[in-house]
């Protein structure tokens, strides 16, 4: 089993390094909601026989950033009552079947549950987003030598959209929705509660997406080293340093401070895919109310003893209402 790689645990408590915001940081993602307001917000059911009771279960698709469609999958229980919301965001390029029966399973634990589809790596969810520059090996170099162009621009808005369809559905209690996911569905559960008011509770696994700078220092698996390869492949460094400021528009570390809600958060101490350091930089600069748990020995990987932390918060939050 492998070791802890990373800085000591007392350390990573206290690990807040600088925020590499750009000066107009917060205009630019004022803009971008902007852009993201004038798209309409429509979406389409069609229901779909999955083989369970007392659940329905229904295909979903709306239009996200620049007017893509997105797809996802949308589950609730049965009845007439306002359920509460719980938006799901996947794993980087890790939604086998779109995630259906996880969708499913949360809907058999009370929750409207809407799975977002991230674009261009499952189903029909369309990246229209074109970038002027080329990219290697994965989504992590795309029109990174523009923060307009950047990929995940376009994805961070999609997940803000994604609480917006929620939160319409007549189905679902508008003021009790949450977001979750791990790994990238951890980051853009963080990127959406910080550029959307809509949730009450953001449940993070192992978030992606934090601290680039420190990723591209000491991540020892992919995808954080997609950029590390395209450094590689481009030695130039003003490029470096182009690609560099881009992310930091991205960056939850800088994002952080935006969040309001409530925010859950475990990692693992031998994670060599979201090293410690990078999520304990975005858990350390949140201003909001927070929790954290750490697991010595695990990685990158289900964690069991999460499981129940996990839903008594998402519990407290949206099906008992607190507003602790």
């Amino acid at each position: 089993m492998a070791q802890p790689y990373d800085l000591p645990l007392e350390e990573l408590k206290k690990y807040k390094p600088e925020l590499t915001k750009q000066p107009d940081f917060d205009a630019f993602w004022d803009e971008t909601l902007r852009q993201l307001a004038a798209v309409p917000v429509q979406y389409e059911l069609t229901p779909y026989q999955y083989p369970v009771r007392g659940i329905k279960v229904y295909r979903i698709s709306y239009l996200g950033f620049n007017r893509a469609n997105i797809a996802g999958w949308l589950a609730m229980p049965e009845g007439e009552r306002a359920y509460p919301g719980l938006v799901l965001y996947h794993g980087y390029n890790w939604a086998f079947d779109g995630n259906v029966h996880d969708t499913v399973n949360w809907a058999l634990k009370g929750y409207a549950a809407l799975q977002m589809l991230v674009r261009g790596q499952q189903g029909a969810s369309v990246d229209n987003v074109v970038s002027s520059g080329g990219f290697t090996t994965g989504w992590m170099s795309k029109g990174i030598l523009s923060p307009e162009e950047y990929y995940y621009r376009a994805v961070y808005m999609d997940a803000v959209r994604t609480l917006e369809v929620m939160a319409s559905l007549p189905q679902v209690d508008a003021s009790r929705i949450g977001v979750t996911g791990g790994s990238q569905g951890g980051g853009l559960s963080l990127a959406a509660a910080a550029l959307s008011n809509i949730p009450k509770i953001a449940a993070v696994e192992f978030p992606y997406l934090c601290h680039f700078n420190r990723a591209i220092d000491v991540a020892l698996q992919m995808p954080y080293l997609e950029l590390n390869e395209y450094f590689r492949r481009n030695t130039d460094p003003r490029i470096e340093e182009q690609a560099k400021k881009t992310l930091s528009y991205f960056d939850n570390m800088n994002l952080a401070d935006r969040i309001k809600c409530y925010v859950w958060m475990c990692t693992g101490l031998v994670d060599e895919i979201t090293p410690p350091s990078t999520v304990f930089a975005a858990y350390n600069h949140l201003e909001c109310p927070k929790d954290i748990e750490v697991y010595r020995y695990f990685g990158h990987e289900y964690i069991p003893g999460s499981v129940e932390p996990k839903l008594k918060q998402l519990m407290k939050y949206l099906q008992e209402g607190s507003d602790e």
